[in-house]
């Protein structure tokens, strides 16, 4: 065996690897759609198996509530207000140098998407919200990538490999974006990280068979787990897409690509907080945006984003180089929009 190969000596012997698989896995390029939790874990899973090339795009910094269940990050992280990206990225080069990693700091949308995925052979589903699945799922259609969709809520979670052309893709099997208050998730039911390395787990295996040459081995199935139950079934969707009638993979519609479904604000999971997307042609610039904030309340910044805490109304206003923010201490849009427009600009 080879010397660039020994630290995957235990992963070749598993039958559906070998040195060919290998080989494989380190030409290949994944794109990793956010880097929570179930992000975070398949970063982690797919770098120390020798993935060669990862691009991991996350919107988000890292904060303490993290911690639980989001495996790259630790506390200097949250101190330092850390962009999940880049703080993954900074723990994965010290796991396997021999990769090629690629930290992103930007909210998934129409516009940038394609961008995302030049390159790439597979993508891997670490989002924590169906508009942006959807437009996944849409680029995924568009371009014939394959991705691996994973969910995660509570003690449970599903996931399913799709096969743009040939399997069910994610409109197959729901139709659209819930409506606010019909599912659960993680600001009324919680989660465990126990159930996100299941789900996450599930995802790299799927993620591997089809990187390492072995898409047939993986089952046309979404598979949902419960941990706290013990649960574990199969959902055979094998011929769901031609029962579908699917507007997106066989009607060819892509609304969520051109635009035409979507949010530039986005009420965030679990976090009290709602994510706004910059004004078309926004220019701006952290340095100049600090001074301009000066004396309205606590100013922190580093070379990524820049932190203002208010007291009167109590909000956490991050804003990013791109231009969007993060305004902690509400959930209502207008108010978000208001407080960006008073601190940020129009």
């Amino acid at each position: 065996m080879s010397d660039d190969l020994e630290r995957y000596s235990r992963q070749m012997l598993v039958p559906g690897i070998g040195e060919d698989g290998q080989r494989r896995l380190l030409a290949s390029r994944v794109l990793v759609c956010g880097c929570g939790a179930l992000g975070s874990v398949l970063s982690d899973s797919l770098a120390r198996a020798g993935v060669g090339f990862l691009r991991i795009v996350d919107r988000d910094f890292v904060e303490l509530s993290n911690l639980q269940r989001q495996v790259l990050f630790d506390e200097d992280d949250v101190a330092g207000r850390m962009p999940k990206a880049v703080a993954a990225v900074e723990k994965l080069a010290r796991i396997n140098s021999d990769i090629t990693l690629e930290p992103i700091v930007a909210d998934i949308d129409h516009t940038n998407i394609l961008r995302f995925l030049d390159g790439i052979d597979l993508i891997v589903d670490g989002t924590d919200n169906f508009e942006v699945r959807f437009l996944v799922n849409d680029a995924a259609l568009e371009t014939g990538i394959p991705w691996v969709y994973g969910g995660c809520v509570g003690s449970h979670g599903q996931t399913m490999a799709i096969f743009p052309g040939e399997s069910a893709c994610l409109r197959c099997l729901i139709e659209d974006v819930p409506p606010p208050g019909a599912a659960e998730t993680c600001d009324t039911a919680g989660v465990l990280g126990a159930a996100i390395n299941v789900v996450a787990s599930l995802q790299t295996v799927a993620a591997l068979k089809i990187l390492a040459g072995h898409p047939d081995q993986v089952e046309r199935v979404l598979t949902i787990v419960d941990v706290w139950d013990g649960t574990y079934r199969h959902m055979g969707i094998g011929d769901l897409r031609d029962r579908s009638d699917c507007p997106a993979c066989v009607g060819g519609e892509r609304i969520w690509l051109k635009g035409e479904r979507g949010t530039e604000t986005t009420v965030l999971c679990g976090r009290n907080a709602v994510q706004v997307a910059p004004p078309p042609g926004l220019s701006l610039s952290l340095e100049d945006l600090a001074g301009r904030l000066e004396g309205t309340g606590q100013i922190t910044a580093n070379r990524y984003l820049l932190r203002l805490v208010l007291t009167d109304p109590e909000i956490d206003l991050t804003v990013f180089s791109d231009g969007r923010a993060i305004v902690k201490g509400t959930q209502d849009l207008g108010v978000a929009r208001s407080l960006y427009a008073r601190y940020v600009g129009n």
